[in-house]
């Protein structure tokens, strides 16, 4: 690997801001020039915003809201969606996205003011539907467990999705969730590889440590689940019964998948993260990416982007129903409790 490559980090180089006119940016890992980046120490912005929570519109995603204290990721995913949406802050999808932080400190002030406008007809909300609630910020700042406590507060039901064991430390706030039925947790697995782990998902928890997460969760009553995403054929689609069992040995009682899709700047970004990590099979799983999205590794159709499409797409979407029926996953019927909300103060409904 290139001395240059800088450990711990997904991106290696910061691609063009589309919003901004004026910038440097490398897109091409065959380019001539010699592009050098230095080391990026994450560096935590604090901002007050004025809203929390987002209607989300696409109907791929099973939940109508979405709220994150957290702009940016320091995990570092490679291959991650919220990377394009890091330049309607005025930063690039690269580096940036992984090193510049954008902490919402009022994110629970204004969460309380949001709930406390609603009326008695409420939809659950989705923690985590951009970037994780509970990567390394949250050690710092904890603004994911004040908001659970404000949703707790409300009667607010909540899904979270993660792959950081840093949720273990809210197990008791979340097991007083679940009793009400106000929250479910997902967490995400990819591969069982640590090479594959290292470079991919550079900040992450180890895939053990994600099984145990599961584990503990499902051991204090709160129902979680396992995401495998994204299958990324030729490096991590085969692991999928392994992952599939494992979450449900520990106690997994639903999943859900996707396939990769490079939108935006995240095709340069993963393309050179591909070709630099594993030269001698690159070539092969751009290809099998093209494969499933018609010929092209970008897809923003709705109700196909998620699972793709063509041979390969196929025979994933086979083994994750097979084994989803082997596993008894998503066998019980469930959601959310969107029937008690209630503000502070407030004496619950009588019928």
């Amino acid at each position: 690997m290139d001395e240059n490559y800088i450990a711990g980090r997904g991106a290696q180089f910061n691609t063009k801001n589309r919003f901004l006119a004026n910038q440097t940016e490398k897109e091409e890992i065959t380019s001539i020039d010699v592009w050098e980046e230095a080391e990026k120490n994450t560096q935590y912005i604090e901002q007050k915003v004025k809203s929390i929570v987002n209607k989300v519109t696409s109907p791929d995603l099973g939940m109508m809201y979405s709220m994150n204290p957290y702009a940016g990721c320091e995990h570092g995913c490679i291959y991650c969606y919220a990377r394009n949406v890091h330049e309607y802050w005025g930063y690039s999808a690269g580096l940036d996205f992984e090193s510049k932080i954008i902490v919402k400190v009022n994110a629970p002030q204004v969460l309380h003011q949001y709930l406390m406008k609603q009326k008695e007809e409420i939809s659950p909300i989705m923690m985590s539907g951009n970037t994780d609630c509970y990567q390394p910020a949250e050690q710092k700042y904890r603004l994911t467990k004040k908001m659970l406590e404000v949703c707790n507060l409300f009667n607010q039901p909540v899904g979270i999705l993660t792959k950081n064991s840093w949720i273990i430390k809210d197990k008791d706030l979340l097991a007083e969730m679940a009793q009400k039925d106000l929250v479910s947790a997902m967490v995400s697995v990819t591969t069982f590889n640590e090479e594959l782990r290292r470079t991919m998902e550079p900040r992450t928890a180890t895939a053990a440590q994600r099984i145990k997460v599961i584990e503990e969760l499902s051991k204090a009553g709160i129902r979680t689940g396992v995401m495998l995403g994204p299958m990324i054929p030729g490096l991590n689609e085969h692991e999928m019964q392994r992952i599939m069992k494992e979450a449900r040995d520990a106690g997994a009682r639903f999943r859900s998948y996707t396939v990769i899709r490079l939108n935006g700047a995240i095709q340069f970004l993963f393309r050179d993260w591909l070709f630099k990590n594993f030269p001698d099979r690159a070539g092969k799983v751009w290809h099998l990416i093209e494969s499933g999205h018609n010929g092209k590794v970008n897809d923003s159709r709705w109700g196909v982007r998620m699972r793709g499409e063509g041979h390969i797409s196929e025979l994933v979407k086979q083994q994750f129903k097979n084994y989803s029926k082997l596993y008894h996953l998503n066998e019980d019927r469930w959601k959310l409790n969107t029937k008690d909300f209630r503000k502070p103060g407030q004496q619950g409904k009588l019928f």
